[in-house]
């Protein structure tokens, strides 16, 4: 009868307004009823706790009260009750109160209330409180609330966490448990975590990291490094049919953020730190396992012992847990990793690790190492690294104090001899390491001597490539110095004093440029196994050998190999030149391709498919540059690359800058929106036309064919004479075909230029073009073909200059240096985006009608021969010619009839005042001799002088030779109707132009 007025009820007592210290008040009440969780009330209990969070951040940003009330009511309690409860819900509601928790301290900005709700110890218990982590759930909530609460520490913060009476630091410790638990999140949010920790400037809190959890951690860290490269090794050597690549993906990109994060805690620069974990990384992972891996030689005996030993002590601590487990005392490695894994592995390392001390110390090892200290084992080579470190420091102390004592001796002597004494003292040392380091080559060194054989491709360039990046990467690590690696893998400088001024000696690793230009020799056979990337990678450190001071320091027996490589990298590529379409198409995507960006090393070495076997088939979706060519048009593609790189090398060496590529200077072609000058420039004409796009749109434009582009003109509404470009295309990218059902019709498909290797090219511009007549339709269609054609003819042509096919010799392609069809001078090149372009206006601009010197019509044409024939006395008359010369000349007199007839039968359009025949020539006999000079005259087109017609050219109508004079005359179509004009003798006055 009446509703009830519990808290369970209707809500009587439950306050309007959520966010309130009123409605806080109401949720302390449903706990303070609610403390022991059931299958009944958790639903309850979760939404509250909910509630809370959200006033919470609200009463943090609006209501200091509601903090107030939350402290003095202890509600944490609660939470703390509630999560120590082993009922059969407790498990759903921990799940809502990890949530709450990292909900509430990660919105929470008042620094007074953090401080608030870390006090009473309240969130240290919560931490150490034993939660199922069988349930993903609760792990997932735990290890993420973990983490924010690591993000909020600093140096007043931190004692709520670290105890310094009590020595104990649960966040810490609690956190590093799950290092390596089987999930990549919690691993990643374990590694941020301790980060975060490190980061804080507290001396006792840092001490009691180092003292009490640095040397179990690292260790562990460095035994399960250890155990994942043997899973890696074996997914390599199990592996060879590229089945596994997701697998082997998983494993390299484990060893990456493992690499990562340890480059994280060194660049922290906490010296006690480092120290620990150098000290592990060295003995116990990098030494042991990744370079002795290098050799074949057998393990160092005392090596082998400890490594006995730890295989007993790991088969103890796997049967344990082995994420509790703080002491691995070494690493499980006794035995060896592949040559190919160890080269790649150390190449990640010198590419992410910058720690001086370490990787001097394994760049010493390295280079420096002899048989006799390998064979002493591992704490042998590092007393040896440390006493060459001491030695050398006394060398560099006593050198400064020779010096100074020079300095000192020297004040009352010359200016020269304050110069020179201290030079010529820091010359005789340096002579003297130099021979001391020629005659340590001697020396056997295994670790070096097995890198120098890895370069060896005759087979494949399966390690030629590892060796490649593992030189590279110690040759630009930050950390190195260049004491260790100058001479080795950089080029040296040596001062040469004489008597009046001093010169420098360059100088370089002859032996190592001898094995790289060996891979480049082979790179460039057509039946070689060395893939493209190892070229590049192999032509890229060559030029940090070779170039020092901006300028090549290359011998001459180098030069000469490289040279003959060029050559026989341009003889490769010619047997794949054709004049097939395909050719051109791949040349300018391959040019395209390699221009987006060099070989970046550190991303190669993330790629785990190249450490499996070089395949050739593009089924294993490896990249092509880090494949082996498969089929003719890859073998041709691969030719073009080898071709482009060894140019580029050879053009770096001579201080020489690229001047014939790419095949289209972009510089030099018309851009969409710029302003053209349609009054100056004359071998281009326009049509008009609309286009008709998919959609239905129709546009207005007018037609221009260049000699590589292809241009769509809207009239200038400004400025008189002038146009603006919409859209541009090449032309050896257009697909014209006709319409069936409209003779004035066109479908033009123009595809955007070649930019990478997919072969699906998305079309620029893909409509109907509907022409005034079926005449212009034609004009255009032919001006669109034959362009196309002549386009990709001329690419052709200058790519056979570059690859010196005889007959293509003399002056660069138009295509290039921007002399189009155009017109362009250097003149106009160099003047703003207001460049003039074409000869007359569009649209309603027609030819001038004024005299003209050289221009005549067909009536004076007639005249001209009567003359000819009549003042020559040499010269044969018409009427003794023979009879198959009298029939030529009715053959082309009926076939001009003809054209008359058809022009007849043609549509009745409008004819534009630029096609108008004068009443005069209509009224005319057509033999009678007409002076029309005077009255029309036609304003010539400024020809380029040909030697011979194109094949795909019209055959002139109406031709005649005089055998003497040499003069022939050439009917024309009319100027808009007319493809890119055939070259004719206009020069001197001497052209002339019929039209009928």
């Amino acid at each position: 009868m009446f509703r009830s007025r519990s808290w369970f009820g209707g809500g009587w007592g439950r306050p309007k307004n959520p966010h309130s210290l009123e409605h806080l008040k109401y949720l302390y009440n449903v706990l303070s009823k609610n403390q022991t969780v059931s299958e009944h009330n958790r639903g309850l209990l979760v939404e509250t706790l909910r509630s809370i969070a959200e006033i919470l951040i609200w009463g943090d940003q609006n209501d200091s009260s509601v903090f107030d009330f939350f402290l003095e009511k202890n509600m944490l309690s609660f939470f703390l009750r509630i999560m120590r409860q082993r009922s059969g819900g407790s498990s759903f509601v921990c799940v809502q109160l990890l949530q709450t928790l990292n909900i509430l301290f990660e919105n929470i900005r008042n620094e007074t209330s953090l401080y608030y709700l870390l006090s009473n110890n309240h969130v240290n218990s919560i931490i150490v409180h034993k939660f199922d982590f069988s349930d993903e759930e609760v792990m997932a909530y735990y290890i993420s609330f973990l983490k924010t609460l690591s993000l909020k520490l600093n140096a007043h913060t931190i004692h709520f966490f670290y105890n310094e009476h009590t020595n104990d630091f649960p966040l810490y410790t609690e956190a590093i448990k799950f290092f390596n638990h089987p999930e990549s999140m919690v691993r990643i949010a374990v590694r941020t975590l301790t980060l975060n920790v490190y980061k804080v400037e507290d001396a006792s809190m840092l001490a009691f990291i180092r003292d009490r959890t640095a040397a179990p951690y690292f260790s562990n860290i460095v035994w399960f490094i250890g155990k994942h490269i043997q899973e890696l090794d074996n997914c390599v050597r199990n592996d060879a049919d590229h089945q596994s690549q997701n697998r082997l993906a998983d494993l390299v990109a484990e060893h990456l953020d493992h690499l990562h994060y340890l480059n994280d805690i060194l660049c922290l620069n906490i010296t006690d730190l480092n120290q620990v974990l150098t000290d592990h990384l060295l003995h116990k992972l990098l030494i042991p396992l990744y370079i002795f891996s290098l050799t074949k030689r057998p393990t160092p005996l005392n090596d082998i012992a400890t490594a006995n030993m730890n295989r007993l002590l790991n088969k103890k601590t796997l049967a344990s847990d082995s994420t509790s487990s703080p002491h691995h005392e070494s690493s499980i490695n006794g035995g060896k990793v592949s040559c190919v894994v160890a080269l790649f592995l150390l190449s990640q390392v010198f590419l992410i690790l910058s720690h001086a001390p370490l990787v001097q110390t394994l760049a010493w090892i390295i280079f420096k190492t002899d048989r006799i200290s390998y064979e002493q084992g591992v704490d042998k080579l590092l007393e040896n690294y440390n006493s060459e470190l001491k030695r050398n420091k006394q060398q560099v102390e006593e050198s400064t104090e020779s010096e100074q004592s020079t300095k000192s001796s020297s004040k009352d002597g010359s200016n020269e001899n304050l110069l020179d004494v201290p030079k010529n003292i820091t010359d005789e040392e340096k002579e003297r390491l130099a021979s001391s380091s020629e005659n340590s080559t001697e020396v056997e060194k295994p670790f070096l001597e097995s890198i120098f054989t890895s370069l060896d491709c005759t087979e494949n360039d399966y390690t030629t490539l590892f060796s490649l990046c593992l030189f590279y990467a110690i040759a630009n690590n930050k950390g190195i110095t260049s004491d260790i690696v100058e001479q080795i893998l950089k080029p040296k400088k040596t001062l040469v004093a004489k008597t009046s001024n001093k010169d420098i000696k360059y100088s370089y690793n002859v032996q190592l440029v001898d094995k790289i230009l060996h891979v480049v020799m082979l790179a460039c056979q057509p039946t070689c196994r060395v893939r493209l990337v190892t070229l590049e990678l192999a032509l890229k450190f060559l030029s940090q050998l070779v170039m020092c001071d901006g300028k090549s320091i290359l011998l001459e027996p180098h030069k000469l190999t490289i040279e003959a490589a060029k050559s026989q990298s341009t003889a490769s590529l010619r047997n794949f030149y054709k004049s097939e379409e395909i050719f051109l198409d791949m040349f300018e995507n391959e040019y395209c391709d390699m221009q987006k960006g060099s070989l970046n090393v550190e991303w190669l070495c993330m790629d785990s498919a190249i450490l499996l076997p070089p395949t050739g088939t593009p089924m294993t979706g490896i990249d092509f540059t880090k494949r082996l060519p498969c089929g003719e048009v890859e073998r041709a593609r691969r030719a073009i690359r080898v071709f482009f790189l060894i140019r580029d090398m050879v053009l770096m060496l001579n201080g020489e800058v690229e001047s014939q590529l790419p095949l289209t200077n972009p510089q030099s072609c018309v851009q969409i929106d710029q302003a053209l000058d349609l009054s100056i420039s004359h071998n281009s004409d326009l049509i008009g036309c609309t286009v008709v796009y998919k959609e239905g749109n129709k546009m207005r434009r007018f037609l221009v064919i260049d000699i590589l582009q292809l241009i769509l003109v809207e009239p200038d509404t400004k400025r008189l004479g002038w146009g603006v470009a919409k859209l541009v295309g090449f032309l050896q990218d257009i697909e014209v075909s006709g319409d069936k059902d409209d003779s004035r019709c066109l479908h033009i498909t123009i595809h955007r230029p070649l930019s990478g290797t997919s072969t699906n090219r998305i079309p620029l511009l893909s409509a109907k073009f509907v022409f005034d007549d079926n005449i212009r339709c034609m004009a255009a269609k032919q001006r669109l073909t034959k362009g196309r054609i002549k386009a990709r003819q001329k690419k052709m042509q200058h790519i056979a200059r570059l690859l010196e096919i005889p007959g293509q010799s003399g002056p660069p392609s138009p295509a290039f240096i921007g002399a189009s069809g155009v017109g362009y001078t250097s003149r106009q090149i160099g003047r703003n985006r207001d460049r003039p372009l074409f000869n007359r206006c569009p649209g309603f601009a027609a030819p001038k009608r004024e005299n003209s010197p050289g221009v005549v019509h067909k009536a004076d044409t007639e005249t001209r021969r009567t003359r000819c024939a009549v003042e020559s006395p040499k010269a044969p008359r018409i009427r003794n010619e023979s009879p198959n010369a009298k029939k030529d000349i009715r053959s082309r007199d009926s076939s001009s009839s003809s054209k008359t007839r058809s022009r007849d039968s043609s549509p009745r359009m409008p004819r534009p005042r630029s096609e108008e025949i004068p009443l005069e020539l209509i009224k005319k006999a057509p033999n009678s001799v007409i002076d029309m000079a005077p009255k029309i005259s036609i304003l010539p087109r400024p020809q380029t002088p040909k030697v011979e017609c194109d094949r795909g050219s019209i055959e002139p109508i109406g031709g005649l030779r005089d055998k003497d004079s040499g003069v022939s005359s050439i009917s024309e179509v009319s100027e808009e109707t007319s493809f890119i004009a055939d070259e004719g003798d206009f020069q001197n006055g001497k052209g002339f132009v019929e039209t009928v």
